[in-house]
């Protein structure tokens, strides 16, 4: 058996391993240094897209909370709104009520006035036909003397001309 004894120099294994160290040992610090500015500016982009997400989540809740007082003070609004219309559509139904009740009176106390003035005139008539009457009886008693049966005579004959006497007056009227 034959051994083989190679030096560890030989060995390209042995030169790659060397090789590796001696690169890491001559640019690890600059390739760290580089990947860790790296890594920090990266983690610098990340807080600030992190802060300005947050910014812009605090200004959307803002919006939302004023866009919810908005939406309350609406309603609100709008509710006072429908209350007032209300009132004034009542107020209104009350006015017109009254008003209507107030003509219906008017009218009521206008026929009440021509009901009274057409009394009035009807007995203002029979009075004048039963003086007219009254009149020719007391010529005609002056006129034939005043005995008890042509005085019964002249009164019978005088009530039954006063409806005569009524129609030829509103005729003339």
């Amino acid at each position: 058996m034959e051994h083989h004894h190679e030096s560890l120099f030989a060995d390209p294994v042995t030169w790659v391993v060397g090789a590796f160290i001696v690169f890491f040992l001559l640019f690890g610090r600059l390739i760290w240094k580089a990947l860790r500015d790296m890594l920090d500016n990266r983690a610098l982009v990340v807080k600030a897209e992190l802060d300005e997400a947050a910014k812009l989540r605090r200004e959307a809740e803002a919006m939302l909370q004023d866009a919810q007082k908005q939406h309350a003070a609406a309603l609100t609004e709008a509710k006072a709104l429908i209350d007032g219309a209300k009132a004034e559509a009542a107020r209104v139904a009350a006015a017109t009520t009254a008003e209507a009740e107030a003509s219906a009176k008017r009218r009521e106390q206008m026929a009440m006035d021509r009901i009274a003035a057409a009394q009035k005139a009807a007995v203002d008539e029979v009075r004048l036909a039963a003086a007219e009457v009254a009149t020719v009886a007391a010529r005609q008693v002056i006129a034939e003397g005043l005995t008890a049966d042509a005085d019964a005579r002249l009164i019978d004959q005088a009530i039954t001309q006063l409806p005569s006497a009524l129609a030829s007056t509103r005729r003339a009227a």
